[in-house]
């Protein structure tokens, strides 16, 4: 079953989160995340929307959790850390629908 990780933040420091997508493209190739959405400019339609909003599907919890405690993803994820705020990475699973 199919997993999602959402992720939203604000960027404090541009310059400094530059090296972020370059690094982290190719470990989620390496883990065969899907970008289902990536937006620096999401619209709110309740609330207000963080400056980075994005959507990762996964082919299984396993997978996703793997890129995330990946080592080499641990320096990658401190571009993030340190150049952003108001963070929240959650995940998600896939709904499946009750049989009616």
């Amino acid at each position: 079953m199919s997993v999602y990780v959402i992720g939203t933040y604000d960027i404090t420091d541009p310059k400094g989160y530059e090296g972020y997508v370059p690094g982290v493209v190719p470990l989620l190739q390496k883990h065969r995340a899907e970008i289902l959405a990536a937006d620096f400019s999401a619209e709110a339609l309740e609330g207000r929307a963080p400056g980075v909003n994005v959507v990762l599907r996964f082919e299984s919890e396993e997978a996703a959790r793997n890129w995330y405690n990946d080592p080499a993803y641990g320096p990658v994820k401190q571009i993030r850390l340190n150049s952003s705020k108001n963070g929240t990475i959650v995940l998600a699973k896939e709904f499946k629908a009750p049989a009616t």
